[in-house]
Order: C-alpha cells, then structure tokens, then sequence
C-alpha cells in the first residue's frame, strides 16, 4: 500500500521532531529529517545589527502576516544565484498550503510599493515555531520579517523557534545549534505550551495585518542590544 502523507501526518511528525524535505525542487519524493545537530534561534538571543534595528524603527518595509502565504512559499521555491536548487517541491507546497488554511502554518512579509519582496513562513504547534524557508528580493527583507517574527512570538508565550540546519547566515542572526536529545527535550515542552499567534486584539484570518508602529518599535528595542 502506497504511503500517503497528508497534513494530519505531517502535524504528527513535527510533534515527533522530524520534517520533510525533497532532493530537488522536481523531485516528488520527500525524506524525513531528524539530524544529529538541531539549529534553533534563541527567542531572547536574537542578533540584530546596529543598521537592522534602524531599518526596523524607520518601517521601510509594510509587514505583513498571512496576505499572501502561498505566494511566499512560491518566491522560498524559486532558485537564486546563491542557492540554485531547493527543496521546496509540489506535494510540500500543496501540504503546507493546507496546514495554513487550517491555521497551523503562517507567513510573514514584507511589502514594499505594493510588491512582495521578503517574507518567511513556518508551522505552529503549541509554543513552537518551525521556521520552514525565507527569501528577500530587497536587502535585509526577510531579516526584518524575522525581527517581526520574533517579537511576535515573544508575545504571544512561544517557547521555541526551530530553524532546522545551521547555516552563516543563521549563525549571523543568532541561530546556535544543539543535540537532537536536547531538541527533542525543549520541543516536548513548548508543545505543552498554550501560545498564541496572534493576539487577542488581532485579527487572525488570512487575509492579513499589519503590525502597529509600536510593535516594530518593541521588537527593535528588544533586540538591538546586541549586535552582529
């Protein structure tokens, strides 16, 4: 009997620790990932730069959340110069479409003069962020998404934000790595976290919100004590 995966069974793994990805992005077959050495962020660790932060309070981005999910899934599929093939197939772009629609996977973006030009996306269970994919089209886009992401989830009691494997650019931002038995151990309690995505006073449909100025000034200040 072929296996067939589908959201319900890609929730379960994640509660497990595990997380699919393909070869290519035009190869139909996904692989179960569980690596040695788990990369997270530190929800009271992140790295912001001295011009990061000044980007961050002047606002040059209008970020967003859940506006357009699917089309920042499409932009993290899409090859650059830097990284020429991705991970990022039909099925996980169909799957994952799914889960937001459920409201168990979001976006954050940021829009400049009406187009989309970096964002990031991710699956929520209980206080965990598994961060999934970023792009930026603009210089320090989706760190600014990241900034927004993080002061949200400080927000709203999350415990834990997963950025799968290590990489300079992570490590830029923060990111460390840890063992997969001390993962296993952090993600067991921030799934018995209640958290929240948005707010009591937001509006939590797809069709998107823009953070107050305050809340841009909150993740900045948060964050700009320290330094890359």
């Amino acid at each position: 009997m072929e296996f067939v995966l589908t959201p319900d069974v890609l929730l379960r793994a994640y509660a497990s620790g595990l997380f699919p990805m393909a070869e290519r992005r035009d190869d139909p077959r996904l692989y179960w990932m569980d690596p040695d050495m788990r990369s997270i962020i530190p929800l009271d660790g992140l790295h912001v730069s001295r011009r990061l932060a000044r980007r961050v309070r002047r606002q040059e981005f209008d970020v967003r959340t859940d506006s357009a999910f699917r089309q920042v899934m499409g932009l993290c599929a899409e090859p650059t110069l830097r990284r020429m093939e991705t991970w990022i197939n039909d099925q996980i772009l169909e799957l994952y479409g799914e889960l937001h629609h459920r409201g168990a996977a979001h976006s954050v973006e940021c829009w400049r003069d009406g187009d989309l030009v970096g964002g990031l996306y991710g699956v929520v269970l209980g206080g965990a962020f598994f961060g999934e994919s970023m792009f930026s089209r603009a210089t320090d886009a989706s760190k600014v998404a990241l900034v927004h992401l993080v002061e949200r989830l400080n927000r709203g009691g999350f415990q834990l934000l997963d950025s799968q494997f290590i990489t300079p650019h992570l490590e830029t931002l923060g990111a460390i790595e840890i063992t997969r038995e001390r993962y296993h151990e952090r993600l067991r309690r921030a799934l018995a976290t209640d958290a929240r995505f948005y707010s009591p006073d937001e509006d939590g449909g797809s069709s998107g919100s823009s953070p107050s100025p305050s809340a841009a000034s909150g993740a900045s200040a948060q964050s700009s004590t320290q330094t890359s």
